[in-house]
């Protein structure tokens, strides 16, 4: 169990490395419930205790690995699918409309139809929108090696008074070429905040789905394969809310100290019929499993 220490005002900064994204949260939880600081948050009820909070870099290095699932991710494989297509294929973008108290962005949105606008009221802009992701795969068709292939999503004019900002805060990505010479693309995401234990599975898992769209793009434009390659998660704030730290949260920290990830995690295929039904669900009514969240 994690014993609070005294903060020496520094936030602690953190780095792990799994072999795929199951093993990469597994370790990502253990570094921050044990060496994390206890600090207060906005969200924090009276009664509850701090959270335990670090600077944390994660590198997954084969993120499109199996066993690409974990077993004790919140939510299930419906939302799991739902999360990922919102990210990469936008199926809720039309959620957007703060005028009317929905939501102000969606991440798709801010990555593919990036649009500057003055407040989170006023959705009017002087600027057209601009498909980032797509001057990424441009730019790295052009020139693997460019140091530019970047998209925020941050806008200063309108998320800092906004009750839910964006968490992400940056993709960048790099093309380098293997030992055998084959190009392979390298994703770095930047986030300012994260839930570690509720968030952070669902949101790499759509980057993994991300980054092998973006490959696969590339590859069209090239001619030449190009391979999805590390993918490395930095977190400003990367924190377990302490209203999570409970005896069944304890337990679950046993069990990935003493035992291999592997016991807590499937292989994607055990889930495709699932996602395969999803998939299909959504393509006929995008809000089919949403009717009560907007």
């Amino acid at each position: 169990m994690n014993k609070d220490k005294r903060n020496n005002g520094n936030l602690p900064t953190l780095s792990v490395s799994g072999e795929n994204i199951p093993e990469a949260w597994e370790k990502a939880v253990l570094a921050v419930y044990n060496n994390g600081v206890p600090i207060k948050t906005e969200y924090d009820k009276p009664e509850d205790p701090p959270s335990l909070d670090a600077t944390v870099m994660v590198e997954v290095v084969n993120p499109l690995g199996e066993p690409m699932i974990h077993k004790n991710f919140p939510g299930g494989p419906v939302e799991l699918e739902r999360y990922r297509q919102e990210v990469v294929d936008g199926i809720h973008d039309h959620w957007i409309n703060p005028k009317e108290g929905k939501w102000t962005y969606t991440y798709h949105q801010r990555l593919f139809e990036y649009q500057a606008i003055k407040d989170a009221e006023n959705t009017e802009s002087p600027f057209e929108p601009r498909n980032q992701i797509k001057y990424m795969i441009d730019k790295l068709s052009e020139s693997g090696f460019s140091r530019r292939a970047q998209a925020v999503t941050w806008m200063p004019h309108s998320d800092p008074d906004t009750n839910d900002p964006p968490c992400l805060q940056r993709l960048w990505a790099r093309i380098l070429k293997n030992e055998k010479g084959e190009p392979v693309l390298n994703l770095n995401s930047h986030w300012r905040s994260r839930d570690l234990y509720k968030a952070w599975f669902m949101n790499s898992f759509a980057m993994s789905s991300l980054h092998k769209f973006m490959s696969d793009k590339i590859s069209e434009k090239t001619g030449e394969e190009v391979q999805v390659g590390r993918y490395v998660d930095i977190a400003d704030s990367l924190h377990i809310y302490g209203s999570y730290r409970t005896e069944s949260l304890e337990e679950e920290i046993c069990k990935m100290e003493n035992s291999s990830y592997t016991e807590r995690a499937w292989d994607s295929s055990m889930l495709e019929p699932i996602f395969q039904e999803v998939r299909e669900n959504l393509k006929k009514d995008p809000d089919f499993y949403s009717k009560g969240d907007r």
